[in-house]
């Protein structure tokens, strides 16, 4: 009875510990966000997934010490853990890369199209695709 207490207690004790540190994280990198009005905190998608990757990591290897001391609870609720931070780094990790691409590709679309713009002022010919600049007040 009391190791399965033990198994109990230890799998809550933990899990709560891990998802308080994670919305304390959350709550901190928020009103950084906050005081600067929503603009972009330097190095805190590193930190961020910096934060996943230990905390999976961790609980991993904390799920391997529980099932060595044989208790089935507390290991089980360490590998959900593991495995849901596991896969919150490999979504953000994801969404972040994917947004890293299209910004890549956006600035090489219109570095493109402003070499082209410049080859065609200099040529002495209209581009299709030159930007065409009026100011209304000089018709």
């Amino acid at each position: 009875m009391p190791k399965w207490v033990l198994d109990l207690g230890l799998a809550v004790l933990l899990s709560g510990v891990e998802v308080a540190a994670l919305v304390a994280f959350w709550f901190v990198e928020g009103m950084k966000k906050w005081a600067v009005k929503g603009g972009q905190v330097p190095g805190g998608t590193s930190r961020f997934f910096l934060v996943l990757s230990v905390g999976a990591t961790s609980s991993a290897l904390i799920s391997y010490g529980f099932s060595w001391a044989d208790l089935p609870v507390a290991c089980a609720s360490q590998v959900v853990l593991a495995a849901l931070l596991t896969l919150l780094l490999i979504l953000s990790a994801g969404t972040e890369c994917g947004k890293r691409i299209s910004r890549y590709r956006l600035r090489r679309r219109l570095r493109r199209e402003r070499r082209r713009w410049h080859e065609s002022q200099r040529e002495g010919r209209l581009h299709a695709s030159a930007p065409v600049r009026r100011c209304w007040g000089q018709w």
